[in-house]
């Protein structure tokens, strides 16, 4: 029985979940581990879209100190700890220095205050206190901020998830292995109504093409982004979601790169920005905040944004002396964030969600609205709250709180790390590898690859990726096609050039070992090479010019 299904022929359910991101996962585990029959459905794969293109923090909530969001920092905080200590082998201590400027929206004292207070509401935290970092210091530790004139800055306790990719999916895993049902390339085509209410959907089945109904009492759209498309599909409605476009750049190490986030603000709007440290030795670049009313389906950042992500850097680390040139791909999407209208400052929008109950013919239909991945656990017991009282059952206790992720280990990962090289027959380069992307589950790739030498073959020369990896994606974590595979289950897509050079050897791996054929494998490879301009690699840029 392969770890994740992603295609079934359901016909009923009690819960039926629009959108595979954060949110609709969240949901999903919930409801699963409650042992209700959920199935949650995509048009595209696991975590694809939006939940792809976040800063990828963890973030404690300091930014909403100074909105007075004193229940949304609380819920920050201990979500971040319960992740910390769930997720060990993917979530991160990530402290982030944040420079105190003359030029700066907020004063150093204030910024300091925050810092204190912060850790005041954090008391029994798993990091340590926030502190701040002196002109010594910062010249010592952080001589790239420094050499721009920086005086002092706070150093701030934070947490990140580098692969949020592997995050969603172990999400998805756990859920499965709780009795839900995930479809994914399936897209809704309309809403079932009987009764003067909404009593499902109907969708194209992925391998026939067929439209199929599937019924249940209760419909939640966690669609994010396309959360007012699947109303549409309701006919005539209030709009919900108002985007705001956000980008990044990924760029090699640069001079005076920094070895922690930087968390300053930009010289041209004060808007907050960052400087990460990332994956593989690259650093993201970002992030944008635009409002945004054009087409969803296709967003990539533009040269506008790309120049001001760049000037900013440049300005808090002048010997960085970045240009377009150095960036190797970028990424781009919208928040779903709540529509509000003639929007000018989209930072003023909050953050925090919420869960609409539709009335009238509607009944039965819930829209989900916000939400993001530090707090997407706290949003899915809220949800499952919602939905045992639409269906008039007991409520029970979440226990997402204290079980671990699928691939989490029982040590500390670093401890893992060391015994699953010493333990593996594998090179230490894989072996590390595999340790760090898929924690626990890295034994069942390593037990596949011992099965057949063949598996062990590098596909790709940047990460050491191996054959078996890209098999167990296909037969055992749900993926269909090549971008699954490549960007959402092996992240190898995560490198320099966006996987286009391992592309070709994956399909041929997956042409000799999971029965796809020459034209599939043709096709999925065009597929790709289609799908990845969306990231506007700097390789299929040079190959263009």
């Amino acid at each position: 029985m392969p770890t994740l299904r992603t295609y079934a022929e359901p016909s009923a359910a009690d819960v039926v979940v629009i959108g595979a991101g954060i949110n609709g996962l969240a949901i999903t585990r919930e409801a699963a581990r409650r042992g209700l029959n959920v199935v949650m459905i995509d048009q595209d794969d696991i975590a694809a879209r939006t939940s792809a293109i976040s800063s990828r923090l963890i973030h404690g909530g300091l930014k909403y100190l100074e909105r007075f969001e004193i229940p949304l920092v609380f819920e920050s905080i201990r979500e971040r700890n319960i992740l910390l200590r769930t997720a060990p082998h993917l979530v991160h201590p990530y402290p982030m220095l944040i420079p105190f400027t003359k030029t700066g929206s907020r004063p150093g004292w204030l910024l300091s205050c925050g810092l204190i207070f912060h850790d005041v509401l954090s008391l029994g935290k798993k990091l340590p206190f926030n502190r701040i970092v002196f002109s010594r210091g910062l010249k010592r530790d952080f001589p790239g901020i420094a050499a721009g004139g920086v005086k002092w800055g706070g150093l701030f306790q934070d947490a990140h998830v580098p692969v949020t990719e592997r995050f969603a999916v172990e999400i998805a895993i756990d859920a499965a292995r709780n009795g839900a049902t995930i479809l994914t390339h399936t897209p809704v085509l309309s809403l079932i109504h009987e009764g003067g209410r909404v009593a499902g959907v109907v969708y194209r089945d992925r391998e026939t093409g067929e439209q199929r109904s599937l019924r249940a009492p209760v419909v939640i759209n966690a669609a994010g982004p396309w959360v007012d498309s699947v109303l549409d599909l309701d006919g005539a409605h209030e709009r919900r979601i108002g985007p705001t476009k956000g980008s990044h750049l990924v760029v090699d190490a640069f001079p005076t790169a920094p070895d922690k986030c930087i968390f300053f603000e930009s010289p041209d709007d004060n808007r907050p920005m960052f400087v990460l440290p990332w994956h593989n030795g690259k650093y993201m670049l970002g992030t944008t905040d635009l409002p945004y009313d054009d087409s969803i389906d296709e967003i990539i950042a533009d040269g506008d944004e790309t120049e001001y992500l760049l000037r900013a850097v440049n300005t808090i680390l002048p010997g960085a002396q970045l240009t377009s040139a150095d960036v190797l791909w970028s990424y781009s999407g919208v928040r779903p964030l709540p529509y509000v209208a003639d929007l000018t400052d989209p930072s003023s929008v909050t953050r925090d969600s919420e869960i609409v109950a539709h009335t009238g013919e509607s009944q039965g239909l819930f829209t989900l609205i916000g939400g993001k991945y530090t707090t997407h656990r706290a949003l899915g017991v809220q949800a499952l709250k919602v939905i045992e009282k639409a269906l008039g059952v007991p409520h029970r206790r979440s226990q997402t709180d204290k079980l671990p992720f699928p691939g989490a280990p029982a040590v500390d990962i670093d401890e893992f790390s060391s015994r699953f090289v010493a333990a593996s027959s594998l090179p230490p380069r894989t072996a590390e590898r595999l340790a760090t992307v898929y924690g626990e589950l890295a034994w069942e790739i390593a037990a596949l690859a011992a099965g057949d030498p063949a598996l062990t073959e590098v596909v790709d020369d940047e990460t050491g990726a191996i054959a078996a990896e890209l098999v167990y994606a296909v037969r055992e974590e749900g993926a269909v096609t090549l971008e699954d595979v490549l960007l959402r289950r092996t992240t190898i897509a995560l490198n320099s050039d966006v996987g286009l050079t391992a592309a070709p050897r994956a399909a041929a791996v997956l042409t000799e070992h999971v029965g796809w054929t020459h034209d599939l494998a043709a096709e999925e490879l065009a597929r790709y090479r289609q799908a990845v301009r969306r990231f506007a690699p700097r390789a299929l840029q040079t190959e263009q010019g």
